[in-house]
């Protein structure tokens, strides 16, 4: 299973964006959880989640100094 790319991340809406996201902490979660009670068959999940939360939460830090640029005007 490859690496997700950040161009899937960049093509999605502001919502799913914050759906992606929520979905993403859930499922680091739950992979910590069973871990912890040794039922983790997939290690290299980890990395999967953690590499798709980066690219998740990058996105949406670069929307919002976009946002929050505001344009300079020459007079």
């Amino acid at each position: 299973m490859p690496l997700p790319k950040i161009s899937e991340a960049r093509e999605l809406s502001d919502e799913k964006l914050a759906e992606e996201i929520a979905a993403t902490k859930k499922q680091l979660f739950q992979l910590r959880l069973q871990k912890a009670t040794r039922q983790l068959e997939k290690p290299h999940q980890f990395r999967h989640a953690r590499h798709r939360l980066a690219q998740l939460l990058t996105v949406e830090s670069e929307r919002k100094r976009a946002a929050a640029q505001t344009p300079t005007s020459e007079e």
